[in-house]
C-alpha cells in the first residue's frame, strides 16, 4: 500500500500529493491546527484589548502587548514543529524539479545531514541558554523566560526528528516524489 494519496483531493479538488496519515496522526495534526487557533485568537483578543484600552478609554496596559508577543513566538515556533509540513517548506523547487530522482535522493541526504548536525551542535547551547533564563521574567505578566523559550526546544527535537525521518527516508525508503509543476502551490 502506497503512502502517497494521488487521488486525495484537497480543498480546491486538486491532489495534494502528501503522505497518507494514519488516524491518529491526521487527529494530532488537527489538535495541533486547533491550538494554533486558539493562540491566534489570544494573540487578537489582547491586541483588541490594546486597541480599546489605549486609544478610546486612555488606559494603556502593558500585558496586552507582552501576550501577543508571547502568542506570536509560541504560534510560529509551534506551527512549525507540529503544524507545517515538509513538503509546504520553502525550497529551490526549480533545482529539485530539474533533477533526476537519484540526484533529489543525495540532495534530501546532504540537506537533512546538515541541519541536522548544524541543529545537534547547537542544542547544548540552547538547552543551557533556555535553562539559564530562568532568573528572569516578563515585565507584567511574571512568565519566567524558561518557560516562555521552552518552545524552542520543543521545535529543535521536531526539527531534528523530522529531518532524521527524512535522511531515513533518502536513504532507504521510497524514491522522492517526482516534481510536478502542474501542483505547485503556496501551500495554503
Amino acid at each position: 500500500m502506497s503512502d502517497v494519496r494521488p487521488d486525495d483531493p484537497s480543498p480546491t479538488g486538486q491532489s495534494t500529493g502528501q503522505p497518507a496519515e494514519g488516524p491518529l496522526r491526521g487527529w494530532l495534526r488537527r489538535r495541533a491546527e486547533n491550538v494554533i487557533a486558539l493562540m491566534l485568537l489570544v494573540m487578537f483578543a489582547s491586541f483588541m484589548a490594546q486597541i480599546i484600552f489605549r486609544y478610546f478609554l486612555n488606559l494603556p496596559i502593558g500585558w496586552t502587548s507582552e501576550i501577543t508577543v508571547v502568542m506570536w513566538l509560541w504560534l510560529v515556533l509551534f506551527g512549525a514543529a507540529f503544524v507545517v509540513r515538509e513538503s509546504e517548506e520553502i525550497r529551490f523547487d526549480i533545482v529539485y524539479g530539474a533533477v533526476s530522482t537519484r540526484a533529489r535522493r543525495v540532495m534530501a541526504a546532504l540537506f537533512s545531514t546538515a541541519l541536522l548536525v548544524a541543529y545537534g551542535f547547537s542544542f547544548p547551547a540552547v538547552w543551557d541558554y533556555v535553562t539559564f533564563m530562568a532568573v528572569q521574567s516578563t515585565a507584567y505578566m511574571r512568565i519566567r523566560f524558561d518557560l516562555l523559550f521552552s518552545i524552542y526546544i520543543v521545535f529543535a527535537v521536531a526539527v531534528m526528528g523530522r529531518y532524521a525521518s527524512i535522511l531515513w527516508q533518502a536513504l532507504r525508503g521510497p524514491a522522492p516524489e517526482e516534481y510536478d509543476p502542474t501542483k505547485a502551490s503556496s501551500g495554503v
